[in-house]
């Protein structure tokens, strides 16, 4: 799909900072703009919000997902795993089910989500991701194995999407657009760091590249020590 043909684009999350940074792509390359952010949020989107048209609400709220959606030609997700209410899942889900039949849909989540058994994660990730798991579950502030459900709804749907898997996030200029692996755990990906404008920037790139559809990049900063070293095994 040509950019040409992609004119108007959702972003689901648009007042968090990986969302405020997709808004921002997805208007310098000529988008309309429809951002989904909690009500409590829309002030965050102050800056933007004489260009784009925000829909107020939940985004697990399927009838806030089904109006903010429509005539949209590409859907950017931003799966947040707040609370233990399934704000994961059912965003992804609320997405899958009420974008337009041809829509390009474009999730995020980090490296934890596996796509398949090649995947391969060190035993101090497993152990952080353990940790991180149990006490967000706690103290009822997130959900991580949500955003796994999330992702394996995703996996199963015969949409035209892709799930982005990112490092850990960092701030600062832009780098390029990050290389990808098909696999965590590749040499690749070793520096486990991206800039969180070039996240944005890969997510927002993967709308009209028809060969990331049903793919699960793993993405890591162009300009890291791993991905010049292993320059071309993306």
């Amino acid at each position: 799909m040509s950019t040409e043909r992609m004119r108007k684009v959702c972003v689901v999350g648009a007042s968090g900072k990986l969302g405020q940074y997709l808004v921002r792509h997805a208007l310098d390359r000529g988008h309309d703009v429809v951002g989904v952010c909690r009500e409590r949020s829309v002030g965050k989107l102050a800056a933007l919000a004489d260009r784009i048209t925000i829909v107020p609400g939940a985004t697990n709220d399927r009838e806030v997902i089904r109006r903010a959606v429509a005539g949209c030609d590409g859907v950017l997700t931003v799966l947040v795993p707040w609370g233990v209410r399934q704000y994961s899942s059912g965003t992804a889900q609320a997405v899958l089910d009420h974008a337009d039949p041809d829509a390009r849909l474009v999730f995020s989540c980090g490296w934890h989500v596996p796509r398949d058994d090649q995947d391969r994660y060190s035993w101090t990730f497993r152990a952080s991701t353990r940790i991180v798991t149990r006490l967000g579950r706690t103290l009822r502030v997130i959900d991580v194995d949500d955003q796994v459900e999330a992702s394996r709804r995703i996996f199963a749907s015969d949409r035209r999407w892709t799930l982005v898997r990112a490092s850990d996030l960092a701030e600062g200029e832009s780098q390029g657009l990050p290389v990808w692996s098909r696999h965590v755990g590749a040499p690749l990906l070793a520096s486990n760091l991206t800039r969180r404008v070039d996240f944005a920037l890969f997510m927002v790139e993967a709308l009209t590249d028809d060969t990331l559809v049903h793919e699960a990049p793993a993405i890591v900063g162009r300009l890291t020590p791993s991905a010049l070293a292993h320059a071309g095994d993306g």
